[in-house]
């Protein structure tokens, strides 16, 4: 028995064909589709974007990441948004771009962002002469200069790292976006430095590090703000450079002295918060008590004796000894114990 087939009254084949073409979308180079993502391989992907055949994105049009996976870009059954590089090249196949989709869509916020002064935040995905590419959208060139406050020698360890940058430079024709991690970072501190300021009263006894030591005294990092000690407020006793007294990296214990908001400087003292040796020392002695000391310096009118930590007393000359004294010499030298 022959099974009879049915012809349906869609008309002639001129009509079959129209209805199919009604069906399949129209494209123009530079249009920007949306389609599923229905095969992956190492060199395409393909994307049903319901033209009549499927559209193919090159491997090296899914990302602004050079060399990438593309199995690490797109899933099958995902949705993406591609740009028509080509509506059929030699073979007839659609050619589209997902990179090229992303980085239009990009640039228009990369650019509002610019014009309100917005901060952008991307990935760190490559080292590259003189700095780093970040990926925000499309490829951002982040110099090394302006990577932190201090030029960075070593960028390796920034791979794969979420940035915040400011746009300093934007150019589509030249396809060019500089951007600074540093500007982000002063303005920042700044903002951080201004509340840390207002925290700050005269008086106040606050912990910190030593961060740096100069010849006028030494820097002490506060947690926020880096406030000086001046030489004079080191040490009770004399002292001719601040490293006969701390080390980068010494935790300390200051007194805050004064606070200037206008040029954002602090001023700290680390005796203050130490007890005066001369009250100590008139606490455990009396006058016309007999102690032991150091001489540690002679000048025409006596010699200088350091009779306690911190502690120095003056000799006269005429007191150095019974007989008449020319000069001090004559009697004691530097370093001379005396009981």
């Amino acid at each position: 028995m022959t099974t009879q087939i049915a012809i349906n009254d869609i008309g002639s084949a001129e009509d079959f064909l129209a209805a199919i073409e009604g069906t399949i979308r129209n494209f123009s180079d530079g249009d920007l589709v949306i389609g599923t993502v229905v095969q992956i391989d190492r060199e395409e992907v393909l994307l049903d974007v319901g033209y009549k055949t499927e559209g193919v994105i090159p491997s090296r049009e899914l990302s602004i990441r050079h060399d990438a996976d593309p199995n690490d870009i797109v899933k099958v059954g995902d949705k993406v948004e591609a740009l028509v590089l080509q509506k059929e090249d030699k073979e007839g196949r659609l050619i589209l771009s997902k990179k090229r989709a992303q980085y239009e869509r990009a640039w228009g916020e990369i650019e509002g962002k610019k014009e309100r002064d917005e901060v952008v935040v991307g990935t760190v995905i490559e080292v590259v002469k003189g700095g780093l590419i970040v990926d925000i959208g499309l490829r951002g060139f982040l110099p090394a200069s302006l990577v932190e406050m201090r030029r960075v020698r070593d960028l390796t360890p920034y791979i794969g790292k979420q940035v915040e940058a400011r746009i300093i430079e934007l150019d589509k024709n030249r396809n060019n976006v500089v951007l600074s991690r540093r500007a982000f970072l002063e303005q920042t501190q700044s903002q951080s430095r201004t509340e840390f300021l207002n925290q700050l009263q005269k008086g106040q006894v606050r912990s910190g590090v030593i961060s740096s030591i100069v010849n006028f005294g030494a820097f002490v990092d506060l947690g926020g703000v880096d406030g000086l000690v001046h030489v004079s407020e080191l040490s009770w006793k004399h002292i001719d450079h601040p490293a006969e007294v701390v080390e980068v990296g010494d935790e300390v214990t200051v007194e805050v002295l004064e606070v200037d908001f206008e040029r954002e400087r602090v001023s700290l003292s680390l005796k203050a918060t130490q007890e005066d040796p001369w009250q100590a020392f008139a606490r455990t002695h009396t006058i016309h008590q007999v102690v032991p000391g150091v001489v540690t310096k002679l000048v025409p009118f006596g010699a200088f004796i350091r009779v306690h930590e911190g502690i120095e007393g003056l000799v006269h000359i005429s007191e150095l000894a019974e007989r008449h004294v020319e000069i001090p010499e004559q009697v004691v030298a530097v370093d001379d114990e005396l009981f």
